[in-house]
């Protein structure tokens, strides 16, 4: 009897524990296309097959984990978000909007996808811990964002990754990577930003800043990888004179090999031009085709403050076109080598004698700073960030982090 007892205890455990395995629902596997709003579920895959628009009024969260696949190379979708969008992964289970695999090797520099498009009624967009790959598609009379009237509202432009322009909206881009695309990454012409902590590379064929600043916006750039963007790492501007005046506090970010794959001579390193305001310290400019530039025939605001900015170069032509002169601004306490070579960054690992002109990028590299780097305890902290005591966006306070005593994304280990 007791053995009989016995066996129906352990079956109804069993049972009970598989009860609670069936319970657990599987991850989402749902296609979308037209509006959209709500969550998408943690771990998802949201196959996208046609445009898609956050309503005016809506918000859209996406949780960590999920995967937004662009599934139609014939409609290449945009996102268009006339609302809210929060999109908010995690260090180890970032959302991903990316294309199918078997399409990636052929497609170096996307545009197999559009982008995320906000409108001016979309009041606060984040991204982060968020990977964006392999769009920047061409647009046409029927794409979602030229009927929008949206970025530039024409057909036969490469949309950018990220397009923003609600002058009172806010903006947080964190923790993420963009790769893959075809021309500009971020095209930002109005809101309250912290851009912060990201990684950019493989971006631009012909043309194509990595951030893109125009008049009407309050941002914080700091701490940004950025890797051979085709022209600027940074290119700021006052275009637009819309209200405020574009005012831009670019600091401890790390451009490498910028400019030289553009087939036209303009930039290689951050641009700035039309009356922009800019606070520029701490970045470290490694092969970079030119220094911090300006348009001199439109130049930047006269309160603009420049330093602490480390230039190297691995040939003489980098070295000549860093040099001070009308064009090529002069900070205070910049490291300027005047010979080929000199002031190495001793990153961790990535070899700089790395052609100029190569935008594939290897994921081993490491641009942190080894001991003896002349790049250590040479930045200026203490200066005034816009975003210091928080922007809250969703519920959230993002601040914009604190600058630290050595040039460049990232210290020693």
């Amino acid at each position: 009897m007791k053995k009989v007892l016995l066996s129906a205890v352990i079956a109804t455990a069993v049972l009970s524990s598989c009860s609670k395995k069936d319970n657990v629902a599987p991850p989402v596997q749902e296609t979308v296309s037209g509006e959209v709003s709500g969550t998408w579920t943690k771990g998802g895959t949201y196959t996208i097959t046609n445009h898609i628009v956050i309503p005016e009024g809506k918000s859209l969260t996406i949780e960590e984990g999920v995967t937004v696949l662009m599934n139609d190379t014939t409609i290449k979708p945009e996102i268009i978000v006339k609302g809210n969008l929060y999109s908010l992964g995690t260090s180890n289970n970032p959302v991903k909007f990316t294309i199918p695999d078997n399409l990636k090797a052929a497609n170096e520099f996307g545009a197999l996808w559009g982008g995320i498009i906000a409108a001016q009624t979309s009041n606060e967009l984040v991204l982060s811990n968020t990977i964006l790959e392999y769009g920047g598609a061409v647009t046409t009379e029927s794409s979602a964002s030229v009927k929008a009237g949206l970025y530039k509202a024409a057909a036969g432009e490469h949309v950018p990754a990220l397009y923003y322009g609600n002058i009172n909206g806010k903006l947080v881009v964190t923790n993420s990577t963009v790769r893959n695309f075809n021309e500009d990454v971020f095209y930002l012409e109005g809101g309250k930003m912290i851009i912060a902590n990201n990684t950019f590379y493989t971006t631009g064929v012909s043309g194509g800043e990595a951030i893109n600043i125009k008049s009407g916006t309050q941002a914080d750039v700091a701490f940004n990888l950025i890797y051979s963007p085709n022209t600027n790492g940074l290119k700021l501007s006052n275009a637009g004179d819309r209200s405020p005046q574009a005012h831009v506090i670019g600091y401890n970010n790390t451009i490498v090999n910028a400019g030289w794959r553009r087939p036209t001579t303009k930039g290689g390193s951050i641009w700035v031009e039309k009356n922009v305001r800019v606070d520029l310290y701490n970045n470290l400019l490694a092969n970079d085709r030119y220094g911090i530039k300006r348009d001199k025939g439109n130049p930047e605001d006269a309160r603009s403050t420049v330093g602490n900015t480390l230039y190297y170069g691995f040939s003489a032509d980098g070295v000549a076109q860093f040099q001070p002169s009308t064009e090529i601004l002069t900070g205070t306490n910049d490291i300027i080598s005047a010979t080929v070579a000199a002031n190495d960054p001793k990153f961790v690992n990535y070899p700089v004698s790395t052609a100029s002109t190569n935008a594939t990028f290897n994921t081993s590299w490491d641009f942190h700073l080894a001991t003896g780097s002349p790049a250590l305890g040479k930045g200026k902290t203490g200066f005034t960030r816009h975003f210091s005591g928080g922007l809250t966006v969703g519920g959230v306070t993002y601040t914009s982090p604190a600058p630290t005593s050595n040039i460049g994304a990232f210290g020693t280990k």
